[in-house]
């Protein structure tokens, strides 16, 4: 016959006690037997029992034995632990499964016993087996009633017996098997037992680690861990969950735990411990990467800074690099080759659009070659008779003009195939020389009627700075400039002209002298050189006067030409004559025709007024005479530090 330990009914199958246990007594319906506290579940109803009615039950166990262990039967025993299949039920067990353990061990639960026997509470834990033995107390014979067991704590027990958030979760065993006795208790048993509850709690405490509470009873904080991780397991499925998918939760359900998935990243725990820890690991390493960030934000914009600066530096290289080769391809040190190879290049491009045949290629080839070995220019491009056809066209034409100064006569050297684009500074000494053959004072340090090639110029150039002079432009050309296409300048035909003992003056109008950029000192400078000598000992100067003076070498960024005579209009102003390297044999040869319109276009061609020149820049080499040895000599030391006269 099994009877209901909380309304007394009585019945015989185990199958209906189970029944009526879960129809008439649902879980939060128990209360407490010592006070009208009820509607709670189990865990907070023995937590209640635990901390508030503690007193009672040692004041009633010490009674009961100083009585000799007899409890009267109106009387209810109170327990620390409440050990049926109810309270299994409560906590996740089956009472079948406490009958059956109870079977096994040779124990049961009767209402009819005699004498003290103890017995074995088994409490199972997430990590090992406890097992203590207490006196159990029960009715005497003649009274039907319920078997308690009171749980005593060991010295032994810390907080490493807490279950998890997973364990809670999962029934936890608690078999209880007592056999019907009389309780008879000792005073000394008595003292043993208030050892046992009183001496842990003086030395040990217990901190929970979920709040500030501090318990002095292990099972006690236990109960109190496990209701705080059954009310916060809805919380934390909630906000955990929201992070997992439906089927990793159908799957963790179904295998009897729950799955904590980490806020910050993907990784699953099987309880919140382990999920505190490893976000606390997060948090930790955050904490360490924020303390060292300054630092390292220091240093990664140091490194930065200075990539940048190296990156900047390399792109300032390159771009330097780049406008050199272009500085070099433009003056003509690039190594691609001097006159000769142009000069090959420029005929079999020729050929092979047809307009040359590979007859004349061959023959051409073999004249030039001849040429360059003689050292004396070939007058393919040579232009003669140029200043008397200008004297014959102002003394026709041109009566707007007050007076005109020519130079002496002067041939045209026009650029060739050879030296097209960078020649134009040894055509213009070829000028300069034609017209220093005719005049007597040179003929004793010129060879008559030979103009020399371009190669055999920079021969001549190379030459003059073996002897010493321009030491400076000879480091800016490396010592060479046969096989080239350098440009060369006014400091190169002044070197060239001491070196052929010829006197010669560079003068740099280093600046603009009028409105507009202009250049009217040049211009009266060039005008008071070629009429110095026509007006002495001349009572009226003509109108047109060819001088003995040569032409004027005239250098400015990028280009130079010859100056061969000055007009002065009826209004002051002044106006040079130029013959340009880079006019074609047939532009100049117009000068040479019987039609007076053709030659005005070559002389119109021909005029440079004040605003045509608007170089910031000009450099004009002028030759004055001839240089005895002692004289040339001089000039070679002074070229050491060759300076211009500058105007103004």
């Amino acid at each position: 016959m099994l009877t209901c330990e909380f309304c007394g009914e009585e019945l015989v199958l185990e199958e209906d006690m189970k029944t009526h246990l879960l129809l008439s007594h649902p879980e939060n319906n128990m209360g407490c037997p010592l006070c009208s506290w009820s509607g709670v579940a189990y865990d907070k109803l023995s937590f209640h029992i635990n901390t508030t009615h503690k007193e009672k039950q040692d004041h009633d166990g010490g009674g009961a034995e100083g009585r000799g262990g007899h409890r009267p039967s109106s009387s209810p025993t109170p327990t620390t632990t409440i050990v049926d299949s109810h309270c299994k039920q409560t906590i996740g067990l089956s009472r079948s499964e406490g009958s059956e353990a109870g079977v096994a061990n040779g124990n049961r639960f009767d209402t009819i016993g005699g004498g003290v026997s103890p017995r074995t509470s088994n409490i199972q834990l997430e990590s090992e087996q406890i097992t203590v033995t207490t006196p159990a107390f029960s009715r005497g014979e003649s009274g039907g009633g319920r078997a308690v067991a009171i749980v005593e704590p060991p010295s032994s027990v810390s907080t490493g017996f807490l279950r998890s958030a997973q364990d809670s979760s999962r029934p936890s065993s608690r078999h209880c098997n007592a056999e019907e006795s009389v309780g008879v208790g000792s005073a000394e048993h008595t003292k043993v037992k208030q050892k046992r509850f009183s001496s842990p709690l003086k030395e040990k405490r217990f901190s929970c680690p979920m709040c500030t509470l501090v318990c002095t009873d292990a099972f006690i904080l236990q109960e109190h861990v496990e209701l705080h991780l059954l009310e916060e397991s809805p919380a934390e499925e909630a906000v955990l969950g929201a992070t997992s998918s439906t089927e990793a939760a159908s799957s963790s359900n179904s295998s009897g735990g729950k799955s904590y998935e980490c806020p910050l990243c993907s990784v699953v725990c099987g309880d919140c411990y382990s999920l505190q820890e490893h976000v606390e690991l997060h948090l930790d390493y955050g904490t360490a990467t924020s303390a060292v960030s300054p630092g390292s934000d220091l240093r990664l914009a140091r490194r930065l800074q200075e990539e940048e600066k190296q990156r900047r530096k390399e792109q300032e290289a390159k771009q330097e690099a780049e406008e050199f080769k272009k500085l070099q391809r433009q003056f003509g040190v690039d190594g691609r080759g001097g006159y000769r190879k142009q000069m090959e290049r420029t005929m079999e491009k020729a050929v092979s659009r047809g307009v040359m045949v590979p007859a004349d290629f061959h023959n051409k080839r073999a004249e030039m070659m001849e040429a360059l070995a003689s050292g004396v220019d070939d007058g393919r491009t040579r232009t003669q008779g140029v200043l008397g056809a200008l004297d014959a066209y102002y003394q026709r034409e041109a009566r707007d003009c007050v007076h005109v100064w020519l130079s002496a006569d002067t041939d045209h050297y026009c650029s060739s195939e050879g030296d097209k684009g960078w020649g134009c500074g040894y055509r213009n000494f070829q000028m300069l020389l034609s017209s220093l053959q005719r005049m007597a004072p040179y003929t004793t340090c010129l060879s008559e009627g030979s103009v020399p090639s371009i190669p055999r110029v920079q021969v001549l150039i190379e030459g003059a700075w073996r002897e010493g002079l321009d030491p400076q432009g000879a480091t800016h050309f490396n010592q060479r400039l046969q096989g080239t296409r350098a440009w060369i300048g006014a400091t190169e035909i002044y070197a060239l002209c001491t070196s052929l003992r010829v006197s010669a003056r560079v003068l740099d109008f280093h600046q603009p002298t009028g409105p507009g950029d202009t250049h009217p000192r040049l211009f009266d400078w060039v005008k008071q050189y070629f009429s110095q000598t026509a007006t002495r000992g001349a009572r009226l100067l003509p109108r047109v006067v060819q001088t003995t003076q040569p032409p004027l070498y005239l250098q400015h960024q990028g280009h130079s030409r010859s100056i061969v005579g000055v007009e002065q209009k009826k209004n002051g102003s002044l106006c040079l004559l130029l013959l340009d390297p880079g006019c074609t044999p047939g532009d100049v040869r117009k000068l040479l025709s019987q039609d007076g319109s053709t030659v005005s276009k070559a002389v119109y061609r021909m005029r440079k007024f004040p605003g045509n020149l608007k170089h910031r820049q000009y450099q004009v080499v002028a030759v004055e005479g001839v240089l005895s040895p002692v004289e040339k000599q001089t000039r070679i030391l002074n070229s050491r530090t060759l300076r211009a006269e500058r105007i103004p």
